[in-house]
């Protein structure tokens, strides 16, 4: 059952997932109309939703195969070629400084969920990987934090190219704020 802030915002923790592929005899069809099989609704944060919606492996290939690439995804940050498809839901920065918050917990569970890319995150919820991401802001209102406090920002139908920098996402708002987000990795070139 959808949290009372995702209700009020209309967010809902599921998304439907289509996606397509051909019969045999080579013509389009439907191949999947469900849910992502990995929907992940955080105990420890609540109102945190992160969704594998899908993901490729280096090269990928046409036609599908009919294989679902997100249910045995071991790993959320992707090596180079590879691609990774999220929709996430971040609740207010509040809930984390909220005194039933727990840290330890909250970072438990990120690691059980996002395994490759939790080990990434500092104390402050700055990050950096080696990846070209494309992000559209959904719903809501959130701001894109760089170094140094830099900071836009960000409404509905924005869009940031993430070049691999050091950032973090804050909801200084009160309602939830969904992100589509595509990871491409891509090979990092040491200064």
């Amino acid at each position: 059952m959808a949290s009372d802030t995702h209700r009020r915002s209309g967010v809902s923790p599921q998304i439907r997932r289509v996606v397509t592929g051909h019969d045999a005899n080579g013509r389009a069809v439907f191949a999947s109309d469900a849910a992502p099989p990995r929907t992940d609704v955080f105990r420890s944060i609540p109102g945190m939703v992160s969704r594998l919606v899908w993901s490729t492996p280096g090269r990928p290939t046409v036609p599908f195969d009919g294989k679902d690439p997100t249910g045995t995804l071991s790993a959320m940050v992707p090596t180079p070629g590879q691609s990774r498809f999220l929709v996430i839901t971040f609740p207010p920065d509040s809930v984390y400084g909220a005194p039933s918050f727990n840290p330890a917990a909250a970072a438990a569970e990120n690691l059980r969920v996002s395994p490759g890319l939790a080990e990434r995150f500092e104390p402050d919820g700055m990050h950096q990987t080696p990846t070209i991401d494309y992000v559209i802001l959904l719903d809501g209102e959130i701001w894109l934090e760089l170094d140094d406090g830099q900071a836009l920002c960000l409404r509905p139908l924005d869009v940031v190219v993430q070049n691999g920098t050091r950032h973090a996402w804050r909801n200084r708002s009160d309602a939830p704020a969904t992100l589509a987000v595509v990871l491409i990795g891509a090979d990092e070139i040491k200064k």
